[in-house]
């Protein structure tokens, strides 16, 4: 088929009819080929579609990482659907919430979240049914019956039809990605097709090294004729493993899925059974586990990779070096981005090269800056912190809320930008120097301090295993600067010694008042940061009041 469009299953149906007999997924020593896959989200679809599913409605996917979850979302594009991602390690009342907000009328889930499902779609514990979703689809995970009022996802497929016999779709359909509801609750960022296919999938370049494609059918013209393993590691209910994910599928590659929680050894394993080219991480979270594991139980077979790179969280300076050090072949990538903004920009280090004990990126052209308080550019060089903005390719909004679009969407001089909350400053060299979140920055004494930053130092301590930095109550400043850190087992270190460690590297009004030794440090599945806790730690264990 001819290619005309940039919909996400037109593209994916141009390149099955090129690729049809590649292995395009592999899952648990399960491989599918591009073919299987497409017979499956055909099948899935003319499901949804006998259920009432069309065009602009969404269908909740509530699954662990698995081949049903690419066919769920393709199933969806194909209808002009759109899939919404459910966090899977949400409790009924956060389900409830983000069920209602989206305004699901299908929901497609692993049998494993039965309970909570019919907590909330049935009406238990006090909930009012939510009467919008009508079709429950179950994905069998557990070899237990399929619940009452549910369609056993099996039995649906094969009993539907495997045509492609879907209507024309449109650069304009709707993809929707819900954020992780770190700094609040869950809020759903719209995206056009058209405009997604570039700043999230990569515009058929996903390494971000030829630029994007010009055309429609410069796709297909840049699928690859070699094999290449794509291993990212985040659930599929985050973006950067959709869009990871489907960026190499629309190459033609093979991505490897990680089906269940996050073991450093065993990801090594799978990169040395499946010779992974790219494997991509989440920030730290997953950075230390993995170089804690080479030094364990290591080396392990790393040749066939190519490339290393970490989107969703950013690395911390001392990891990218250590890493670099480990896989001294392989180029590790920083990638700068989020669910509002897509991919903005990258930190490559090539073989011998070095950080700079900075978190800092390359924008991706001329579209991303920082702009200063009154919205205007900051000169590199001049010190200067502004927030980080992204022009062109942007998101129509929050879904079902305007108050936040406005805050968040803004107009510049005929132009409109997305603002992130990103705090940064411009080197003379255009570089972007990340400090970190404007939301969680502290202030103390006037001073403002970026947690980020000050986790960095903390992090290149030997001791230190992870470490978060919250502002507690402080009578003279308003604010001090408290760490709350996780020690690698059998080391320790005092509040002086960190404080004498991160003095180093950070100004003293930057330097840990306060120190707070937790066994773990709580992040998200993906590992992302969570104030909210580290906060509510640090002031327990402090006695303090909020």
């Amino acid at each position: 088929m001819t290619l005309t469009t940039y919909n996400f299953a037109d593209v994916w149906e141009s390149v099955v009819d090129r690729v049809a007999d590649r292995v395009a997924l592999v899952c648990e020593g399960r491989e599918l080929t591009y073919a299987s896959i497409e017979e499956r989200s055909n099948r899935l679809a003319h499901v949804l579609a006998e259920s009432g599913v069309g065009p602009g409605d969404h269908v909740g996917v509530y699954l662990r990482n698995c081949p049903e979850y690419f066919e769920a979302m393709f199933a969806c594009f194909k209808l002009r659907a759109v899939p919404i991602n459910i966090n899977y390690r949400y409790v009924a009342g956060e389900l409830r919430y983000l069920f209602d907000d989206s305004g699901i009328v299908a929901l497609i889930a692993h049998r494993r979240f039965a309970v909570n499902v019919a907590e909330v779609v049935g009406g238990f514990d006090g909930f009012d049914p939510l009467d919008a979703i009508t079709t429950v689809i179950s994905v069998d995970d557990t070899g237990s019956p399929t619940p009452a009022g549910s369609i056993d996802y099996e039995r649906a497929l094969a009993a539907s039809s495997p045509e492609r016999d879907f209507g024309p779709r449109s650069d304009d359909d709707r993809y929707v990605i819900y954020t992780g509801g770190t700094t609040g609750m869950p809020k759903g960022v719209v995206w056009r097709h058209g405009d997604a296919f570039f700043s999230c999938i990569g515009g058929g370049d996903p390494m971000r090294l030829n630029g994007p494609v010009d055309r429609p059918d410069e796709v297909l013209e840049r699928i690859i004729d070699f094999d290449f393993v794509a291993f990212p590691l985040a659930p599929m209910m985050h973006a950067a493993a959709q869009w990871t994910s489907l960026s190499w599928l629309y190459c033609g590659a093979r991505v490897v899925m990680h089906p269940g929680s996050f073991d450093a050894r065993a990801t090594w394993r799978a990169v040395e059974a499946n010779k992974v080219s790219t494997l991509i991480i989440v920030g730290d979270a997953m950075a230390r586990p993995l170089v804690d594991a080479w030094d364990r139980h290591g080396p392990f077979d790393a040749s066939s990779m190519f490339a290393l790179g970490s989107g969703g969280a950013p690395l911390s300076a001392a990891l990218k070096d250590r890493l670099m050090e480990l896989l001294p072949h392989v180029m590790v990538t920083d990638g700068f981005g989020s669910s509002e903004t897509g991919a903005q920009g990258s930190h490559r280090l090539q073989a011998g090269s070095s950080t700079g004990g900075a978190t800092r990126f390359t924008p991706l052209g001329d579209t991303t800056t920082v702009l200063d308080d009154e919205r205007r550019p900051v000169a590199p060089g001049s010190g200067v912190i502004g927030r980080v903005a992204l022009t062109g390719r942007i998101p129509l909004g929050y879904h079902n809320d305007p108050e936040r679009t406005a805050a968040t969407f803004v107009e510049v001089e005929g132009r409109r930008w997305v603002l992130t909350g990103d705090m940064a400053t411009v080197d003379d060299d255009g570089t972007i120097v990340l400090l970190g979140r404007g939301s969680q920055a502290i202030n103390t004494g006037g001073e403002k301090v970026f947690p980020e930053e000050v986790e960095g130092a903390l992090k290149s301590h030997p001791a230190v295993y992870d470490a978060l930095v919250v502002g507690v109550p402080d009578e003279r400043f308003g604010e001090r600067v408290c760490a709350v850190v996780s020690l690698r087992p059998g080391l320790e270190a005092g509040l002086d010694e960190l404080a004498t460690h991160c003095r180093s590297t950070v100004a003293g009004y930057k330097v840990p008042r306060e120190l707070v030794v937790v066994d773990e440090v709580v992040r998200s599945p993906v590992g992302k940061a969570d104030y909210r806790w580290a906060r509510s730690a640090a002031l327990s264990a402090l006695g303090m009041d909020e």
